[in-house]
C-alpha cells in the first residue's frame, strides 16, 4: 500500500475512533442515567466509575460481536474507504443530532444504518447479508422486552423477599449494591458497543489487505476502541441523562439496581451471542418495567414513545446520511 493509502487508512480508522468516543458521550446515560437518579453516587463520580468498567469489558467477553459488524451486515467484498466513510459519518452526524437534542436513540443502530445506507448506495440490494440483518433487527424489539421482563421479574421478587424490612434498611442495602449492578451495566455497555467500532475498523483492515486470509480483530483495535469509549463516557452526556434518569419514570435504589441488572444481564446475553443489540434500547426497556411493576401510571408514556419514534427512524435516518456521504466522497476519496 502507498503512503496515500496508508494516510487514508489512518484517516478512517481516527473517524471510527471518533464515532467510539461520540458513542462513549452518547451512551453514557445508559450506564449511569439510574446510579445518578437515584442519587447514590454524584455524576462526576458516576462517569469515572462507568468509564472504568467500560475499558476493561474486553477481558470479560469475546469478540463476537465484531465479527457479526465486520462480515455479517454488508458484504465484506464491497467494503471500500468510501463505504466505512459514509458508514461513520451517516452514524456520526445523527448521533450528534440526537445527542444535542437530547434523544436517547441507538449509536448501535446508527452505525448499522449507516453500514446499509453505505453499502446499499455502493453497490446496491446484494451488498446486505440478510442473516446478520435480520438478527440486528430483531434485537430492535427483542432487547428492551427482555430488560422489561427481566427488570420487572427482578423488581416484583425483590419486594416479596424484603417485604418484611423497613424501608430504610432496604433503602441503605440498595444503595451499595446498585454500585454492583451499575459496574455490571458498564461492563455490558463497553462489552457490546465498543466491538461494533472494532469490527468496523477490522473490516476495513481485512478489505484493504491488511489482515491476511483470515477475518480477526488486532489487540490494539480492542484497546483503541475500549480507550476511545471511555473517554467519551467519561465526557457524559448530560442531556440525554436527565432524560433517562427521571423523565420516564422516578427511581429508588431498589428499582435503579433492578433496571441495571435486568439490563446488564440482557447486554450479557447478547454480547456472547454476537448479536449487536442497542444500549439505549436495553436499559429504557428496563426503566420502563421497574416503572411499570410500581404501577402503571408511574411511567411517562407520552416520554417513553417518543424515545421509541426515535428508535424507529434512526436505522432509515443514519442510511440516508451516509448515502448522501457516499455520494458526496466521489469527489475527494
Amino acid at each position: 500500500m502507498d503512503a496515500a493509502g496508508l494516510g487514508l487508512l489512518f484517516g478512517l480508522i481516527a473517524v471510527a475512533l471518533l464515532f467510539d468516543f461520540l458513542n462513549g458521550l452518547h451512551d453514557a446515560a445508559n450506564s449511569i442515567a439510574t446510579i445518578v437518579s437515584t442519587r447514590v453516587l454524584p455524576p462526576r463520580a458516576a462517569v469515572f466509575w462507568a468509564g472504568f468498567f467500560n475499558f476493561i469489558a474486553f477481558l470479560f467477553f469475546g469478540l463476537h460481536v465484531a465479527q457479526t459488524i465486520g462480515t455479517g451486515i454488508v458484504d465484506p467484498s464491497i467494503v471500500t474507504p468510501r463505504v466505512i466513510f459514509a458508514a461513520l459519518m451517516g452514524a456520526i452526524v445523527w448521533n450528534v443530532i440526537t445527542w444535542w437534542a437530547g434523544i436517547p436513540s441507538s449509536s448501535s443502530h446508527a452505525l448499522i444504518g449507516g453500514l446499509l445506507g453505505a453499502g446499499i448506495a455502493g453497490a446496491g440490494l446484494q451488498a446486505i447479508v440478510w442473516q446478520g440483518v435480520i438478527k440486528t433487527a430483531s434485537a430492535i424489539v427483542l432487547s428492551p422486552a427482555f430488560g422489561f421482563v427481566l427488570a420487572l421479574a427482578l423488581v416484583l421478587a425483590v419486594s416479596w423477599i424484603f417485604m418484611r424490612r423497613t424501608p430504610y434498611a432496604v433503602d441503605s442495602l440498595f444503595r451499595r449494591l446498585q454500585f454492583i449492578s451499575a459496574s455490571l451495566y458498564s461492563l455490558g455497555h463497553g462489552g457490546n458497543d465498543a466491538q461494533k467500532t472494532m469490527g468496523i475498523i477490522a473490516g476495513l483492515l481485512y478489505a484493504q489487505g491488511q489482515l491476511g486470509e483470515q477475518f480477526y480483530v488486532p489487540f490494539w483495535v480492542v484497546l483503541s476502541c475500549q480507550a476511545a469509549m471511555a473517554l467519551g463516557t467519561l465526557m457524559g452526556g448530560w442531556r440525554i441523562v436527565r432524560t433517562m434518569g427521571s423523565k420516564i419514570t422516578r427511581l429508588s435504589p431498589v428499582q435503579g439496581f433492578c433496571a441495571e441488572t435486568g439490563g446488564a444481564l440482557t447486554l450479557f446475553a447478547a454480547t456472547w451471542l454476537g448479536i449487536p443489540v442497542s444500549t439505549t434500547h436495553t436499559i429504557t426497556g428496563a426503566i420502563v418495567g421497574v416503572g411499570a411493576a410500581r404501577r402503571v401510571s408511574a411511567v411517562r408514556w407520552n416520554v417513553a414513545s417518543n424515545v421509541v419514534v426515535a428508535w424507529v427512524i434512526t436505522l432509515p435516518a443514519a442510511g440516508i446520511v451516509a448515502a448522501l456521504f457516499y455520494g458526496v466522497s466521489s469527489l475527494f476519496l
